[in-house]
């Protein structure tokens, strides 16, 4: 009876705590339906990201280069030497300029960089042909050109993260341009079969490709159309997520629990302009990517062949910096670190760094611990 007695005299007060619950949930749900239609049919709008402004000095089909402006510091650059983004397929150009207190590019104008980037555009089918090659030998050397003319500055540096460092060492070794003065090579795969569970995966398909390719006359180049191997934006963006399904979860579980904060709701729009917006690889350098860098792993060795053309690596004797993620687990360190060994270069530094593969470049722990370190490494060699 007693426990009964106080139950009811304790009535008052539950009834006191679930009317102020029904008020403040009543409070919210405005809130939140509105956060819910801004974020679902105006996410773009609200996002925080690509907002450094830019000038295109250059357009060749569907690729353009973009020149940086520091509209908070109209002097001249205190570093002689550009310094040329070149990203990876697949990704839009947002990751560079994400938020604006979180941007690579922002950081860099004012570290006193001369800022260009190589935007490779938004392919399709009709790009379907073009091939890894294409991008060394043909629009590396478009591109360089015209930052070139441009800055009037014919020494560069090339900032490459994962294929875009793929791009950069390839280009400077197969023509050997004496001009490229720094190489900042950040999370590429080098030796693609240390790359984690599918390094493991692409590497146990080495002995029956070369099986196929030494009893039949099958040949995947010759036999197959670069079509078929065409992969569409969504395709990028769901195996990119599938990498971490369950820190996704976890992203949308957050975003549920917090959709009456309109900070967190800007924030996440942000994120997701960039993560939920991946681009297509054309079929040809697709194709490349997993037979040549997965199962033979030809940059391991150094030498990359293209048509006529072979690069090697040891010709690369300009200063190289090359960074690992300790977290990624797409190109993991040990998959970085073996450039060291392929290049000529007597001033070359490897480093680990906090970060997986996308954090490397636009995570939270970016701007204080990698950031500085490739802007310290770059500044005293761009003088």
């Amino acid at each position: 009876m007693s426990l009964l007695l106080k139950i009811r005299q304790n009535v008052p007060q539950l009834q006191s705590i679930k009317k102020s619950l029904q008020t403040r949930a009543g409070q919210k749900l405005p809130h939140m339906l509105i956060n819910a239609s801004d974020l679902f049919f105006r996410g773009p709008e609200i996002a925080l990201s690509g907002k450094t402004p830019f000038d295109v000095i250059y357009k060749h089909e569907i690729i353009s280069l973009r020149h940086y402006r520091n509209e908070t510091d109209t002097s001249t650059p205190k570093h002689r030497v550009p310094l040329v983004i070149v990203p990876p397929l697949a990704v839009n150009m947002l990751i560079y300029d994400l938020f604006p207190t979180r941007s690579f590019v922002r950081f860099f104008l004012a570290q006193g960089f001369d800022v260009y980037l190589i935007d490779w555009g938004v392919p399709t089918r009709h790009q379907a042909k073009y091939n890894f090659g294409t991008y060394i030998k043909v629009f590396m050397p478009q591109m360089l050109k015209q930052v070139r003319e441009h800055s009037g500055q014919q020494q560069l540096s090339l900032h490459g993260w994962s294929l875009g460092g793929a791009l950069s060492l390839c280009y400077t070794a197969l023509f050997k341009d004496k001009d490229i003065k720094n190489l900042i090579i950040l999370a590429s795969p080098i030796d693609t079969h240390k790359a984690g569970y599918m390094g493991k995966l692409y590497g146990s398909l080495t002995k029956p490709a070369e099986w196929v390719r030494k009893h039949t006359p099958f040949r995947i180049r010759h036999h197959v159309p670069s079509e078929a191997f065409h992969i569409h934006g969504w395709q990028n963006t769901l195996g990119f997520k599938l990498t971490d399904p369950i820190g996704n979860l976890k992203t949308y579980w957050e975003l549920f629990k917090n959709l009456d904060n309109r900070e967190f709701i800007v924030d996440h729009a942000t994120s997701s302009s960039f993560i939920d917006n991946m681009l297509a690889y054309p079929g040809g350098v697709m194709r490349d990517i997993i037979l040549r860098f997965w199962i033979d792993n030809e940059l391991s060795n150094g030498v990359i062949k293209f048509g006529e053309l072979t690069a090697y690596l040891k010709d690369i004797e300009c200063s190289v910096l090359a960074v690992g993620g300790s977290t990624d687990i797409i190109v993991t360190a040990d998959a970085v670190r073996p450039l060291m060994d392929l290049i000529s270069s007597q001033d070359k530094t490897f480093k680990v760094v906090p970060g997986g593969h996308m954090g490397v470049v636009s995570g939270s722990q970016a701007p204080t611990a990698v950031w500085p370190e490739m802007s310290n490494w770059l500044a005293t060699r761009s003088d």
